[in-house]
């Protein structure tokens, strides 16, 4: 299938920056292994939840588990993770039921989006429709970033799409957006109210969203900009970076702590930046592109051997020891003994056996949800023995 040019999960870009989505369309939008790891969750929940629904039959299900499982980014903790998200969904379902006997619940529903998006469409992974309140579940099967729902523009979008496709048939007064994030155990609910939703279509999605098809308005970088495919070349994102580079600083030797304090704001967005402008330049010189000053050459590499097997076998043949020239066997990682055992296998066998040390100190903005650092060293430091 086709994309949207004016996509609902990078709503929050164009709505920001209205001209990007025409400007990255003229980069490759090349899915890489963690979006074909994501689909393929997002399939396998699909296939459990239309075998829930009866849509499908035994052997159906059976059959398509098998197509699934043969992908060679299945796993069995993925196919858990899927299971997961179907139990969460039907348990929606369930509560929207004991008030709205009637509730449905559609499944990767393709959601028509042209009454405010030109050309506008996208899928919602799980829509549950009652009369009071309905309901908008999105899998997120990422661990890189934590999604909230709160004013989630790309959930927004499928609400009010939804709305339009369905709201004649049950009495909706409120929408409830829902981010189900398993891999992090991120579970991120908003609700609001039908008018509110409704209004904000009108007086700022449809005129935006006109704007932004033309390809219109102002380049204005910001949080955005992190999957935009244009960021690399992209100017205005270039000269807000560099003229944040340029941060005038007291005429004194060393930075203050408010000085250090500002860089580590913008750090973030310079670095990915500059990921982004090396990705481009290393792919477009293995294209045969040059670029003043620089140029291609092989770049470090560690040696190995060609043959493990062989390497002993031609030792031993010479006298050489089985115990010196191989390491003492080594236990599976715990990610790895999961996969082999099956996670359930792993909490039933082993769970009494892990521990979970105290992780190094990362600095992070303020926002950050995760609990300050407190090391044991300063849970003692002011202590009087």
């Amino acid at each position: 299938m086709s994309h949207a040019i004016l996509s609902p999960s990078a709503a929050s870009r164009w709505l920001a920056c209205t001209p990007s989505a025409r400007l990255e369309a003229q980069f490759p939008d090349s899915a890489g292994d963690f979006a074909k790891e994501g689909s393929l969750a997002h399939e396998f929940g699909e296939t459990i939840l239309r075998s829930r629904l009866k849509e499908l039959s035994t052997g159906q299900f059976a059959e398509k588990v098998k197509e699934l499982s043969d992908n060679k980014f299945y796993s069995p903790e993925l196919q858990e993770y899927a299971e997961g998200y179907a139990d969460f969904v039907f348990v929606k379902l369930a509560q929207a039921q004991n008030g709205t006997s009637d509730a449905v619940l559609r499944v990767e529903e393709q959601i028509d989006l042209r009454a405010y998006v030109p050309e506008g469409f996208g899928t919602g992974d799980a829509i549950i429709l009652a009369d009071g309140t309905m309901e908008i579940v999105d899998l997120k099967y990422g661990k890189g970033v934590s999604v909230s729902a709160i004013e989630n523009k790309q959930m927004m979008l499928y609400a009010l799409g939804a709305l339009d496709m369905f709201g004649f048939m049950y009495s909706v007064n409120n929408v409830r957006m829902t981010i189900y994030q398993p891999r992090i155990d991120n579970i991120s609910e908003w609700k609001i109210s039908a008018n509110e939703l409704l209004t904000w279509g009108e007086n700022e999605l449809r005129s935006k969203a006109e704007i932004a098809f033309k390809g219109e308005g102002d380049f204005v970088p910001g949080k955005h900009c992190h999957f935009c495919r244009a960021k690399s070349k992209c100017r205005a994102l270039s000269e807000r970076n560099l003229e944040a580079a340029k941060h005038e600083f007291d005429e004194v030797a060393l930075l203050s702590d408010n000085e250090v304090a500002k860089v580590l704001e913008k750090l973030d967005s310079i670095k990915s930046w500059a990921t982004a402008i090396e990705d481009y330049a290393l792919k477009a010189a293995l294209d045969g592109k040059k670029f003043p000053g620089f140029k291609l050459v092989e770049g470090r590499s560690n040696r190995k051997y060609s043959d493990e097997k062989k390497v002993a076998g031609r030792l031993m043949e010479n006298g050489y020891k089985e115990d010196a020239i191989y390491k003492p066997k080594e236990l599976k990682g715990i990610t790895d003994m999961e996969k082999m055992i099956t996670k359930k296998a792993f909490s039933l066998l082993l769970s009494d056996l892990i521990i979970k040390p105290q992780g190094k100190p990362t600095l992070v903005p303020a926002s950050d949800k995760r609990q300050e650092w407190n090391s044991a060293d300063s849970d003692f430091k002011n202590v009087e023995v």
